[in-house]
């Protein structure tokens, strides 16, 4: 099997470019690489959920598997009281994510490698945002929903973007098994936007 973006170091061959994205109405500019998800464009999922978050101004938030940033930082501009901490395993990723951040004048971050949530665990937060690594398989994917129960503060809440023919019934499941309170926000092109609230 190729290697994926789920992964510790990518040993796909370096093949950067720089992109620009509309986001909430806001023009960003990222660089990419091969290696990481979603390299060509943000992707329909990301976007969909990125237009359908709800975040105060002052909350904190955690972005599980950032990749190179297109939910934490736009997530960041949307708390600009706040604080966004972004995580992913990939240090291709976590690279690009803080060049990503200083490019775009985005200075109410952290952007930490992390195994999922394994470098975060003992922080609170307001709400997580995930659009979870499928191909990495349904138990990282289920880990992800649990330990940011851990993570939440109580009436928090975890926004999950997750395809309908990619596991959205087991992750539907999986969440209610977890959370007081789970809900379908939007569906789109097949993408589905779960909102868990502790």
């Amino acid at each position: 099997m190729s290697e994926h973006y789920y992964t510790q170091r990518p040993t796909a061959k370096r093949d950067v470019h720089t992109m620009q994205e509309v986001l909430r109405g806001k023009t960003y500019t990222f660089l990419t690489d091969a290696g990481v998800f979603s390299k060509k464009g943000v992707d329909y999922g990301s976007k969909h959920l990125i237009e359908t978050m709800q975040l105060n101004e002052d909350a904190k938030v955690l972005d599980v598997g950032c990749g190179y940033g297109p939910i934490g930082l736009s997530a960041a501009a949307m708390c600009p009281k706040g604080h966004v901490t972004m995580v992913d395993i990939n240090e291709r990723a976590i690279e690009l994510s803080l060049d990503n951040a200083k490019r775009n004048g985005i200075a109410n971050v952290s952007i930490i490698q992390s195994d999922l949530l394994e470098q975060v665990k003992d922080q609170r937060y307001d709400a997580v945002l995930t659009n979870p690594p499928i191909r990495a398989g349904k138990e990282v994917v289920h880990r992800i929903f649990t330990d940011a129960y851990d993570c939440l503060v109580e009436g928090g809440a975890i926004w999950v973007v997750i395809q309908k023919k990619q596991g959205a019934p087991s992750a539907m499941k999986k969440l209610e098994s977890l959370y007081r309170d789970v809900v379908e926000v939007s569906k789109d092109k097949g993408y589905k936007i779960l909102k868990a609230t502790k």
